[in-house]
């Protein structure tokens, strides 16, 4: 039997998260094991008037791809999937893997490479995103693989999901709503503000202008499960330290224990616990990957583990996350790459978030606004 709340979630990402509407183009992406939440958004999408395809890639063709792969096919840029991205209405990708470490023991010279063959299509995405002429969101489907990563068995993190999520509300559309509204007071407040300062017990002391950038409000509708408001800094204002409370997972490759030191925008030095050769290629890969294309505060306080999966951890209420690399260009982040990459602070046991010599959270907790 179908997990009733399959259908409920389905329903939320077509007509709320995407906003399916008669006549648009839509791709729905994801791993063999989500077949049944991808059954159901198809239906759903149909119902909707849309036009979708169903793509279902297994995660052994990236692994595939990376060990076998010339430096050629690894850069390739496929032009059917990018017309294809200057086409859609709508893409919805949904994470399924049955091994989230599939990439775990591969070239990280490699795996920098495919990330910037990819380049050209990530940037056409959020560029047409920033443009309003694409609708775009992410989720997750709960598998074991997950779960283990999660700590938990398979029905904790199928309840974990939904829950996250929302959808164990009566109402979830309106839990996103109400999520949002609040989240709005404090991305008018931070859309005053010119400069952040960040500090946390771990030894976290980190300085940006945010100054003439745009604080984006997330509820939903890009990701989801989401809760959180980000913007780019100003590229060339990032100084001092940052030290990442939790594991951080890219491509399939964890990284614990990471520091990085910025002068003026640049990461200058990096170090990490486990996995510091594969934090380094993913560094240098090229001249953006070093500057930062993101900061945010989580907001979601309903999600307060660790699950290794940035899908989830970067919405940790009480947590800001850091991405190196790429902006969006919604904010008014200027900074290109191949790289974004999430990694999350945690402040929750000692740290605060100044913006302008005013205090907006400590500890974990809001001090400006009720959310």
């Amino acid at each position: 039997m179908i997990d009733p709340r399959l259908e409920k979630l389905a329903q939320v990402l077509i007509h709320y998260s995407l906003e399916l509407k008669k006549g648009d183009q839509t791709l729905i992406t994801g791993g063999p094991l989500g077949e049944p939440l991808l059954v159901a958004l198809y239906k759903i999408a149909l119902q909707a008037g849309a036009h979708p395809r169903v793509l279902i890639k297994p995660d052994q063709l990236d692994e595939l791809l990376v060990r076998y792969g010339s430096e050629e096919q690894l850069r390739f840029v496929d032009p059917l999937e990018m017309h294809e991205m200057d086409q859609l209405d709508a893409w919805l990708r949904v994470r399924a893997e049955s091994n989230t470490r599939h990439l775990s023991n591969a070239s990280p010279r490699k795996q920098a490479l495919l990330s910037q063959g990819r380049y050209p299509i990530l940037q056409k995405r959020v560029q047409r995103a920033a443009e309003n002429k694409l609708r775009w969101c992410g989720t997750q489907f709960p598998t074991p693989a997950s779960a283990q990563d999660a700590g938990m068995s398979l029905t904790e993190y199928e309840d974990f999901v939904f829950s996250a999520c929302l959808i164990d509300c009566e109402d979830p559309v309106a839990a996103w709503r109400e999520l949002g509204q609040r989240q709005q007071e404090l991305v008018d407040l931070l859309n005053t503000r010119k400069t952040l300062h960040i500090e946390a017990a771990n030894g976290t002391d980190l300085t940006m202008s945010i100054e003439g950038r745009k604080w984006i409000n997330c509820c939903g509708t890009v990701n989801f499960p989401d809760g959180e408001v980000f913007t780019g800094p100003v590229e060339d204002s990032v100084n001092g330290r940052i030290v990442f409370s939790f594991p951080a997972v890219h491509m399939g490759r964890e990284c614990d224990g990471i520091e990085l030191q910025f002068e003026n925008g640049r990461v200058v030095k990096a170090t990490a616990q486990k996995g510091e050769d594969f934090l380094l290629e993913m560094l240098d890969q090229d001249a953006g990957a070093r500057g930062v294309g993101e900061i945010a505060v989580g907001t979601n306080f309903g999600i307060k583990q660790f699950t290794r999966n940035t899908l989830f951890d970067e919405k940790i209420g009480g947590t800001v996350h850091l991405a190196v690399g790429a902006s969006y260009p919604q904010t008014g982040g200027m900074n290109q790459s191949g790289l974004h990459w999430d990694m999350v602070c945690d402040l929750r046991t000692g740290g605060r978030v100044t913006a302008d010599g005013q205090v907006i959270q400590e500890y974990g907790k809001f001090t400006v606004v009720d959310i």
